[in-house]
C-alpha cells in the first residue's frame, strides 16, 4: 500500500514554550485518534527544539524506536562534517532521533541560493546518514503564468536525478510547492494541483522511481485538505503556516485519516 504523508513545517516560528505546548497538544490529539500504518505523521521544528521534541514524543534521548509522530528538520549540511560553521549535518540529527528532514524548500532557494546540484548533495548526505528527504519543487508565479510549470518542474527532477540518482528519489518524499501558493493564503486549485502531480509522477516513472509519494504543499489548511487528499496523485501535504495551530494540523490529519484508511 502506498505511504501517505503529513508533515508540519514551522519555519523559523515558536518560542521554547509554545514548541513543547505544540507538541504536546499534537501528541495528545494523535493519541486520541487511529492513524493508519500507511500514513505518517511528521513535525519540523526549528533545530534548536528538535532534541527534546523526540524526547517528548518518544520518552528517550536520541530515540531510535519509532513512536506515531515522527520528528523531521528543517535542512541540513551536504558534508558529513568539517568547518562549516553555523550548520547541522545529517549524522547529527539522526544521533538525536530526528527521521526525515525537508531539503530544497523554496526559502532555502530563494534566500539561500540553493541550486538543484546542492540539493542533490543534500538529499545523498541525508540518505547515507539514514533521513528520509522531503524534496521540495515547484514554479514561481511568473513561471506558471508563461505556461512553463512543466518544464520548470521537469527541470527540477532531471537534474536532482541527474546529481544524485534515480534511486535516492525512489527512497525520498517529494512535496510540490507552487512558490505562489506559499504563505500566501492563495492555495492552488485541486486541478492545478492534480494536473501538475499528474506529471511529477509520469516523471518520476520515467526515471524508474513510480511509488515516491508526492506531497501537496501550498496554505493547506483544514477547509481544503480533503479536497486535497481526494486527487488520485496526492499522497499528503506539507503544510507551512496551517501546522502552528494544533487544531488545524490535527484537522488535516483527520482529513488523511479519512481518505486512506486501510
Amino acid at each position: 500500500m502506498k505511504q501517505r504523508v503529513v508533515a508540519g513545517n514551522w519555519k523559523m516560528n515558536t518560542l521554547m514554550h509554545e514548541a513543547w505546548r505544540l507538541v504536546e497538544e499534537i501528541q495528545q490529539g494523535v493519541d486520541a485518534r487511529t492513524i493508519p500504518s500507511n500514513i505518517d505523521i511528521v513535525v519540523c521544528p526549528p533545530f534548536l527544539w528538535i532534541n527534546d521534541t523526540v524526547v517528548r514524543l518518544t520518552g528517550n534521548r536520541g530515540a531510535t524506536e519509532p513512536s506515531v509522530i515522527r520528528c523531521g528538520a528543517q535542512d541540513c549540511h551536504h558534508e558529513a562534517s568539517g568547518a562549516f560553521t553555523g550548520d547541522v549535518s545529517a549524522s547529527m540529527l539522526v544521533d538525536i532521533g530526528c527521521r526525515d528532514v525537508i531539503v530544497g524548500h523554496s526559502e532555502r532557494r530563494q534566500y539561500h541560493g540553493e541550486t538543484n546540484e546542492l540539493i542533490a548533495r543534500k538529499i545523498t548526505a541525508a540518505l547515507r546518514a539514514g533521513l528520509r528527504p522531503i524534496v521540495c519543487i515547484g514554479e514561481s508565479l511568473d513561471e506558471r503564468a508563461l505556461g512553463r510549470t512543466a518544464e520548470v518542474v521537469s527541470t527540477q527532477i532531471d537534474q536532482l536525478v541527474a546529481h544524485a540518482g534515480a534511486d535516492a528519489l525512489s527512497a525520498s518524499v517529494v512535496a510540490y510547492e507552487p512558490l505562489w501558493a506559499i504563505g500566501t493564503g492563495v492555495a492552488a486549485t485541486t486541478d492545478q494541483a492534480q494536473e501538475v502531480h499528474a506529471l511529477i509522477r509520469s516523471r518520476l516513472s520515467t526515471h524508474g522511481a513510480p511509488d515516491t509519494p508526492i506531497l501537496y504543499g501550498g496554505s493547506v489548511n483544514a477547509t481544503n485538505a480533503a479536497d486535497y487528499f481526494a486527487c488520485p496523485e496526492i499522497d499528503g501535504a506539507l503544510v507551512g503556516g496551517a501546522s502552528l495551530s494544533s487544531t488545524t494540523f490535527l484537522a488535516i490529519i483527520s482529513a488523511a485519516c479519512a481518505a486512506w484508511a486501510e
